[in-house]
């Protein structure tokens, strides 16, 4: 048995700005484009053992959630999935089948600060701030290869909210 925290975000064409230091008044500067194409990352992060399932996806819908978890459920056959994540529609989908390995935990609605995966992903999108992606291979390769130097350690680190380790009296 393992518990994961899972969540996916958005990268695409539009350039998405972060902080500069910059002199005082002096705005940053970086190119800029406004395209709206657009991937999805969702992942899937185990703040117990470290060990983390990405999947990147066109959409953000039940469809591809199904894919998701189908491929989720494929790693480690042997583990029963316990994924803590919050209530999207799409998670929630009439035709979602839940696989025999794996448990849905829906945490409080309009709660993202409680789900660690928000974190791991919010270092992700910063750096992927006031980058020029020309195309969606460029996003693709950025992604994967902020996956692959993400270790188990890390996941470990920033996935260690108090409330999940602790024990109630």
């Amino acid at each position: 048995m393992n518990f994961y925290c899972q969540d996916e975000s958005r990268f695409g064409l539009f350039t998405r700005n972060g902080k500069g230091l910059t002199a005082k008044g002096v705005k940053p500067v970086c190119l800029f484009q406004q395209v709206f194409k657009s991937l999805y990352l969702f992942g899937a992060f185990s703040p117990v053992t470290g060990n983390h399932f990405e999947l990147e996806m066109p959409p953000c819908n039940t469809d591809t959630f199904q894919v998701y978890l189908n491929e989720f459920s494929k790693q480690s056959l042997d583990e029963f999935k316990i994924i803590m994540l919050h209530n999207g529609a799409f998670h929630k989908g009439q035709n979602l089948i839940i696989l025999e390995n794996i448990a849905l935990l829906f945490i409080t609605p309009y709660s993202p600060e409680l789900n660690p995966a928000e974190k791991i992903l919010q270092k992700m999108k910063r750096a992927f701030s006031g980058k020029l992606n020309p195309t969606l291979d460029n996003v693709s390769e950025f992604i994967t290869n902020q996956v692959a130097i993400l270790t188990n350690q890390q996941v470990k680190n920033i996935c260690r909210y108090d409330y999940i380790f602790s024990r109630p009296n």
